[in-house]
């Protein structure tokens, strides 16, 4: 491999290392299948996950600051809605693997497959 696409092939890895260390949380994990289903409420997701507000809050900083969720203010609620489409493409991994169809272990409390139900909305070309 030449040293051009070796050092791209480090940077794709540190991108990536990056992504799944958010998602590496329980919480978060969480969070985003429920999100993936579409926009909800921080209210709504506390009473839906049972994540008190104070982690609640910690962890969806932490999937804002990855660029993995976006928020919408409607009057004094916060809406969180899922942004990245790398994201979405894991959870789906993911859901096929730990909850949908052929998993060894199938979680019964898993939701729909997030693809199946919600699609990404289309970037303006300024975005």
């Amino acid at each position: 491999m030449n040293p051009s696409d070796m050092r791209k092939l480090r940077a794709s890895a540190k991108e990536a290392c990056g992504l799944l260390g958010a998602l590496a949380h329980e919480d978060r994990l969480m969070l985003l299948c429920r999100i993936a289903i579409g926009e909800l409420s921080v209210g709504d997701l506390e009473r839906s996950l049972d994540i008190r507000q104070p982690t609640l809050s910690q962890q969806l900083g932490v999937l804002r600051r990855h660029g993995m969720v976006e928020t919408r203010r409607e009057g004094r609620k916060v809406y969180y809605r899922l942004k990245s489409r790398r994201a979405l493409a894991i959870m789906d991994a993911l859901y096929v693997q730990f909850c949908g169809r052929g998993a060894t272990a199938p979680a019964p409390r898993c939701p729909p497959a997030p693809r199946a139900r919600r699609r990404l909305p289309r970037r303006s070309p300024s975005a």
